[in-house]
């Protein structure tokens, strides 16, 4: 019995070291990306935080008929030895319209991890699940400034963690995702979401379409790294440089790379290139002073869900989109992360 026992004790032991997440022995130095396959045990955390839920930028802060409160839910890699003598960096994962990805977010978000930095994979989707039944209801039902909510909510969560160095918590978006981290690196954005609140200190953009443009140019300062490939007919590549441009111009660091042969989603898990969606690279759309979305063509205002319906039902085009995974395009954006987040992540993770 006192053999059994032992054996009983000692598999739990080994449960908690595979389930926990490697030790701060273990950790490896930012930029030495570990495999998916040696952090694909690491569990992580399911974690919920206050959010709300606007429906337009216009909406945040006008109460619970137009910003009703809602509960933020996301998945917490936390690096082994974290703690209040040894606050870690973050970072934000934001997903596409297809929702989390075990190949995408969990896969960076475990990496991270093992390089001695938080990541914090937030679902938008599982927060609004009422609100979600398939791809069409995803664009109209769940926004962008539902994404940007569930970000700053999320950040100022970590912020609050005296085992996370709020002053370096990067944001990083892929696709829809990616539309709203870039919005995030707009100062009218931060100072609507969090006026006295904290800010990221960096922006990555995972083959984000460029379809908004602000009025306010105005920055929020913290570096903007926009990642993008040639053949992805969701991207309009000139589009892009003009708001990478804007962004310069309102006081941001931007480096703007297109991989000359990457479809969207060169990191997922379709590994054979595929059409999937409609794409929405034709879209105009123009954020005003007043926190009113435009469509540029047709000067309607996306107020409400018909509005964005109508608008999109012009803009949006009739064929797909390509996805396809690229190991070689991935392993070049993870040296252009390495080198980006170095400077924030490297010295002290």
């Amino acid at each position: 019995m006192r053999r059994w026992w032992q054996i009983g004790c000692l598999l739990l032991v080994v449960a908690a070291v595979i389930h926990a997440g490697p030790s701060a022995a273990d950790r490896v130095p930012f930029g030495t990306w570990p495999s998916a396959d040696a952090v694909q045990d690491m569990a992580g955390e399911v974690v919920a935080f206050p959010s709300h839920s606007p429906y337009a930028l216009a909406d945040v802060g006008r109460g619970p008929d137009r910003d009703p409160a809602t509960e933020g839910v996301g998945r917490l890699f936390l690096p082994e030895g974290a703690g209040t003598d040894m606050p870690v960096p973050a970072v934000v994962l934001l997903h596409g319209n297809g929702g989390i990805m075990g190949a995408r977010e969990l896969t960076y978000a475990r990496q991270f991890a093992a390089m001695g930095v938080a990541a914090l994979a937030v679902d938008v989707f599982a927060a609004r699940r009422d609100m979600v039944t398939d791809f069409t209801s995803r664009v109209l039902n769940v926004t962008e400034a539902m994404f940007l909510a569930d970000a700053y909510a999320a950040l100022e969560w970590l912020d609050s963690r005296p085992d996370v160095d709020g002053a370096r918590v990067a944001v990083m978006g892929f696709s829809y995702g990616a539309m709203a981290t870039m919005y995030a690196a707009q100062q009218q954005i931060a100072e609507i979401y969090s006026p006295d609140g904290a800010r990221f200190a960096a922006h990555v953009s995972f083959y984000g379409p460029c379809i908004a443009r602000f009025e306010d140019r105005r920055a929020t300062g913290a570096p903007v790294l926009m990642l993008m490939g040639a053949l992805d007919a969701i991207i309009d590549v000139d589009r892009c440089r003009e708001v990478a441009d804007d962004l310069e111009a309102g006081g941001a660091t931007v480096d703007m790379v297109v991989f000359p042969d990457a479809y969207h989603q060169w990191d997922g898990a379709v590994t054979r290139p595929r059409e999937v969606g409609r794409t929405i690279a034709e879209c105009r759309l123009e954020v005003g002073a007043d926190a009113v979305v435009r469509d540029l063509v047709t000067g309607v205002p996306m107020s409400g869900r018909i509005a964005r319906q109508a608008v999109l039902a012009l803009c949006v085009g009739d064929r797909g989109f390509v996805i396809g995974r690229d190991d070689g395009v991935r392993a070049q954006s993870n040296d252009l992360l390495t080198r980006f987040l170095g400077p924030l992540f490297g010295e002290r993770a």
